[in-house]
């Protein structure tokens, strides 16, 4: 089973969102899932550019906050 973080930023505004994110990528490994919750709209696409840009695959849930699933 492939380990599985959650990285709850809700309530704080850019660029800590994509700051906190990069910290959690740099410390997983390959195949590993990190799920980022956010509540603030522009921290979304930051977050999911950050993702892509280090080749991460990025998957987007939308409701009442918006969660960021990324696999490594």
């Amino acid at each position: 089973m492939r380990k599985r973080y959650t990285l709850d930023v809700c309530g704080e505004v850019c660029p800590m969102p994509v700051i906190k994110t990069k910290a959690m990528l740099d410390k997983m490994g390959p195949g590993e899932v990190l799920e980022v919750i956010v509540d603030y709209a522009p921290s979304k696409e930051n977050v999911k550019r950050l993702a892509q840009s280090q080749g991460c695959k990025v998957e987007i849930e939308e409701g009442e906050k918006i969660k960021l699933i990324i696999e490594k």
